[in-house]
């Protein structure tokens, strides 16, 4: 019992960082797509594709983490498909890169966290479903 009390708490902590995480995206992103000029010269040379798979993906970051905190199987599946979207989008990305496209660094690093962050929670909500199983 104090298990499954423990594992509930690390699932609304991962679903508590799905949620913010994806504010936050939306956030940032929404500043830079929607802001003035002085805010989009600040932020230099952005991939538009990028920005604004990022901005999007953030609304669908919160429902992901709604989801997981549900326990609902389409949480875990939406975690798994951001996990997947990011890493292709992360990969054109870098062709674009590749390919002499302009682009900021630090969007290697914003991208290297989303891939990273998105990666480890597809990871933990698939292994915690195996062995209780979230509801249709």
């Amino acid at each position: 019992m104090a298990s499954e009390k423990q594992n509930n708490s690390v699932l609304y902590i991962v679903a508590g960082l799905a949620i913010l995480f994806g504010v936050l995206t939306v956030v940032s992103g929404g500043r830079v797509l929607f802001g003035g000029e002085a805010t989009k010269a600040a932020a230099g040379n952005v991939v538009p594709f990028v920005l604004w798979f990022n901005f999007l993906s953030g609304f669908v970051y919160v429902a992901a983490g709604a989801g997981i905190a549900l326990h609902k199987d389409w949480g875990s599946k939406l975690a798994m498909g951001l996990a997947i979207a990011i890493v292709a989008v992360f990969a054109v990305f870098g062709w674009h890169v590749f390919t002499g496209g302009a682009y900021e660094p630090r969007t290697v690093g914003a991208m290297l966290l989303r891939s990273a962050v998105w990666i480890g929670i597809a990871i933990y909500v698939q292994r915690r479903a195996s062995t209780m199983p979230f509801k249709p």
